[in-house]
């Protein structure tokens, strides 16, 4: 690129940004007057626009610090993005001015001096697994959107297909590369790992769950199985199954009672309260049961299975007669649900290769307006959350809003719930709740009845899913800027906590050695000690 901005005496230059810079120049800059910048101040949620002075596409680390200690000298107030998925308005806001985009950093290696694979929080998800298994052939168990960076999605906990396999993404995190701002003002890049005796430890362990935008920007992760170090790099991260069965079914909403909505729920997180330890014979199956409104026309359920485990066809289909035996013919799913296509092919179970399975299922929503909320399940659904669940799904007349009600625990529940700051260890089913617009004129109805939903499904806990002996907080990754609102949150539980538990006072501390000036900061941002 033909010269970058230079951000100083609380000015910004004016820069020319035509073609991109190499690795060993500065960011490439994007400003109001390029033709890119449409394309730069928003992301996935078409809610979400800002309108940042520059926007500073790097493409090495060297180059973040730089963009960075610029913004910090000049007083500007900085944003990053990586893959654009951010569900609220934490990179794509008012007071944005600089906006450190890392959607160029996007390479995937070995490390042969630390002895793991690195990750640029620029690559997309399926490009982690594609190039990961290619070169490889081992994985991480991440999401199944495969549109979504690997920057955000990965210190945010990460959840998927292969979650009760192998665990949450944060579970192969072995170290860190975080540019952060200390008190004086001084940019600097730190590498923290998960050696206990390491100094920078604290910040390697807020990575692993803290969530984005708190502390500093990740420009690479260093991933690892714990305790593998001196293994070959094909056996220090998951190997895929070889092969695995793929099945979708749905239900018409026309043949669906309160009687067999409640029978279904109960039965599908019964199921998976009793297969929710570590190592179980369903630990190496996955489902998604999406429960659109009664306007949308049906419920759906997509479910994977490692074909490699012993009777595992057989396994699948009493799996699929236990949950949903009851519910009268089932059909082919011949409507998507946003991110999950429909699939009719997919309902005679088939066996596909992993790879194959993985882009076949995986989703890629971009550009439309959305809001999510989440919640963890840790037992059997009581009947009151059910209950107001088909309240909700079926006195509406609205489409392309739902719940979707995710299969969880099993190896993910191995863990010790504060060896990591993914604090919720014991659950069963991650929850969640999804309505989708194209047209501004849809989304009061939309946020309305989004809202009401929830509330009325944790009306017991303040309209929230407190953490007791039922639910188990929020995802952090699902942001929700509703829980920090007196109007939508009446318990006594803080946002915080409903996303990290008893973790919360331990990322204070790390904000505060490693941000002092609150330079990364957010509506939902770890907050500074008082």
């Amino acid at each position: 690129m033909g010269g970058a901005a230079a951000l100083g005496g609380g000015q910004l230059a004016a820069a020319t940004s035509a073609g991109a810079a190499g690795r060993g120049g500065p960011a490439s800059t994007i400003t109001p007057a390029d033709a890119r910048y449409p394309d730069f101040v928003s992301g996935s949620n078409g809610r979400w626009r800002a309108e940042p002075e520059a926007i500073r596409v790097a493409t090495a680390t060297e180059q973040v610090v730089a963009a960075v200690q610029e913004a910090v000298r000049a007083g500007k107030r900085i944003s990053v993005r990586s893959g654009g998925h951010c569900y609220e308005a934490f990179v794509f806001h008012s007071d944005t001015q600089v906006v450190i985009d890392l959607s160029a950093m996007n390479n995937i290696s070995y490390d042969q001096k630390r002895r793991a694979f690195v990750i640029e929080p620029g690559c997309t998800l399926m490009e982690v697994y594609m190039e990961l298994y290619r070169v490889w052939g081992v994985t991480i168990p991440g999401g199944s959107c495969s549109s979504v960076g690997a920057g955000g999605h990965i210190q945010g906990g990460g959840f998927g297909f292969l979650c009760r396999q192998f665990g949450l993404t944060v579970d192969y995190v072995h170290a860190v590369e975080v540019v952060v701002v200390d008190a004086s003002g001084k940019a600097r890049a730190i590498v923290a790992t998960s050696d206990k005796n390491d100094p920078h430890h604290d910040l390697w362990w807020a990575h692993t769950g803290g969530g984005g935008g708190n502390f500093g920007v990740v420009t690479k992760y260093f991933m690892r199985a714990p305790g593998t170090a001196r293994l070959a790099p094909e056996k220090q991260l998951p190997q895929p199954p070889g092969e695995v069965f793929v099945h979708q079914q749905s239900w018409s909403w026309n043949n669906i009672t309160e009687d067999r909505f409640r029978t279904l729920l109960r039965n599908y997180s019964g199921f998976y309260e009793e297969y929710s330890a570590p190592g179980n014979p369903y630990s190496g199956m996955f489902s998604m049961l999406v429960c659109s409104t009664k306007a949308s026309g049906s419920i759906s359920m997509t479910t994977q299975f490692d074909a490699t485990q012993p009777d595992a066809a057989r396994k699948l289909d009493e799996f699929l007669a236990e949950v949903g035996g009851h519910m009268g013919e089932a059909q082919p799913t011949t409507l998507s649900t946003n991110e999950m296509r429909a699939m009719p092919e997919l309902f005679a179970p088939q066996a596909k290769s992993w790879l194959v399975a993985t882009r076949q299922l995986g989703g890629s929503g971009w550009g439309g307006r959305g809001d999510y909320k989440s919640a963890y399940l840790r037992r059997t659904f009581p009947d009151e959350q059910i209950a107001a669940m088909y309240k909700n799904l079926t006195e509406t007349d609205l489409r392309s809003a739902l719940v979707s009600i995710d299969s969880y625990g099993a190896q993910v529940n191995a863990v010790d719930s504060d060896a990591t700051a993914m604090a919720q260890r014991d659950s069963i089913i991650k929850l969640q709740y999804q309505a989708y617009w194209s047209e501004q004129s849809e989304e009061a109805g939309k946020l309305a009845w989004i809202r009401n939903m929830y509330r009325d499904v944790y009306a017991d806990t303040g309209g929230v899913p407190v953490p007791n002996e039922v639910n188990d907080g929020c995802y952090v990754n699902y942001a929700d800027i509703d829980l920090s609102d007196p109007r939508w949150n009446t318990s006594d539980t803080p946002w915080h906590d409903l996303y990290y538990k008893a973790g919360y006072a331990r990322l204070q501390q790390v904000k505060a050695a490693y941000d002092p000036g609150d330079v990364f900061r957010h509506a939902q941002s770890v907050r500074l000690p008082e």
